[in-house]
């Protein structure tokens, strides 16, 4: 039996709760109890999250666990959870930071010289108070040797369905997130950022107009059939768009083509140049230059960090 200790403290996001219920579901699984979890805190007791929600907590001792985990809060940490989390480091197989409780890890020495991941709208902030932690602010989750980051909110949730999987082995991880009603899983490799969230377009023509674009990658894509399937005329759906998403037609069409390339890429099922044509890109010279104004790295690159986030898992 693997014992699981959920860090909170005053201020705690409640989302961090939502990661037990994996390890809860794997068990069932299981049949057994193979996680038993518990709430910590610095002085036991009940816990207020930011939500105005309180959870019941057992006080920080000297009791050794598998996994210790962490999310963020509204609220600093205190002097005591950093110097439990750096006190327990040396007595678990992993701890892991979800959210910005890749903050906490931070102060607590936990991250120096190591990969880590938070919620895209902190890591910027991370790297600069702590300049010796190699951030990557695109990640849904990292794992450097025993230290464990993920993203912000659900991110945590394929943080531990990894774990899941790392223990138990694909078959438990995959039926937890069918339990779950999530994606078995998220690549730790995979970016944090949606592009058809990030256009957010307003009308329905538009928003029909996309969902074409996205089924429809493999093939020439115009502005002109763009406009018929929003039942505008070209010059009419090229205002309205650019109006609605801040980009032309072709740019939103080519970062729909990067994301679905750089998702068949992390999955590793074809070669590059089959990657290329399906997405529409034609041929791999096209899709590279796109893969460098998008994310200053060439597919091959994306590829081999996929494999070593594979092989770390």
């Amino acid at each position: 039996m693997q014992r699981i200790g959920f860090i909170v403290f005053p201020g705690f996001s409640v989302m961090t709760c939502a990661l037990i219920t994996a390890f809860e579901l794997a068990n069932r699984e299981i049949g057994e109890l193979v996680y038993d979890v518990r709430l910590l805190s610095e002085t036991g007791g009940s816990i207020r999250a930011s939500s105005g929600i309180s959870v019941a907590t057992e006080r920080f001792g000297r009791a050794n666990f598998d996994t210790l985990i962490t999310g963020g809060g509204t609220e600093p940490p205190s002097p005591g959870l950093i110097k439990f989390v750096r006190r327990a480091f040396a007595r678990c197989r992993r701890i892991a930071g979800a959210c910005t409780g890749a903050f906490i890890l931070a102060e607590a020495g936990l991250l120096d010289g190591r990969r880590a991941s938070t919620h895209w709208k902190r890591a910027r902030e991370l790297q600069s108070r702590f300049p010796k932690v190699k951030v990557e602010e695109d990640r849904i989750f990292i794992i450097d040797g025993p230290v464990w980051t993920s993203a912000g909110m659900t991110a945590g949730i394929d943080l531990v369905l990894a774990m899941i999987e790392n223990d138990l082995g694909a078959h438990v991880a995959r039926a937890v997130a069918k339990h779950l009603v999530v994606y078995h899983r998220r690549t730790g490799g995979q970016s944090q950022f949606s592009a058809l969230l990030e256009l957010e377009p307003k009308s329905d023509r538009i928003q029909t107009a996309l969902a074409y674009a996205k089924r429809n990658l493999d093939k020439p894509l115009t502005v002109r059939q763009l406009a018929n399937s929003a039942h505008l005329s070209p010059r009419q759906f090229s205002r309205a768009f650019r109006g609605e998403t801040g980009q032309s037609p072709a740019k939103a069409v080519e970062n729909l083509r990067v994301e679905a390339a750089r998702l068949m890429l992390e999955q590793g099922l074809h070669p590059i140049e089959v990657v290329a044509r399906q997405t529409g890109f034609a041929d791999r010279d096209r899709m590279r230059r796109a893969f460098l104004r998008a994310f200053g790295q060439p597919p091959q690159v994306i590829r081999r960090n996929a494999r070593t986030e594979a092989s770390l898992n």
